[in-house]
């Protein structure tokens, strides 16, 4: 399994932005999915993007017009550009890609999460 490290979280104050990036700890040639979810204490991990191979984006309604998923490199695969940052926004943001295995299969690798605090 691959492993994942997020950057780029941190403090900032609303309407203000981030870029997140997901490090690689080998490698990946073939990812079929890649993405990024984000969690709160108390709550279910939820969708904020996604990209698949093809090109296809997926958005949370929430985050739509201000978020921006891209395909990064081997080493640095996926970026999450946030703009237009609200206190809701607050949450420990993971990497996820689900990437192609030698034997033919599917695998699903995620980060262990980066902290984006939205406040004054």
């Amino acid at each position: 399994q691959v492993q994942l490290v997020e950057s780029g979280g941190g403090l900032v104050q609303p309407g203000g932005s981030l870029r997140l990036s997901c490090a690689a700890s080998r490698t990946i040639l073939s990812i079929n999915v890649m993405g990024w979810y984000r969690q709160v204490p108390g709550k279910q991990r939820e969708l904020v993007a996604t990209l698949t191979s093809g090109g296809s984006t997926d958005y949370a309604d929430s985050v739509k017009g201000r978020f921006t998923i891209s395909r990064g490199n081997v080493k640095n695969p996926v970026y999450l550009q946030m703009n237009s940052l609200k206190p809701a926004d607050t949450a420990v943001y993971y990497c996820y890609l689900k990437t192609w295995t030698v034997v033919g299969g599917t695998e699903d690798n995620w980060g262990q999460g980066t902290q984006v605090t939205v406040s004054s």
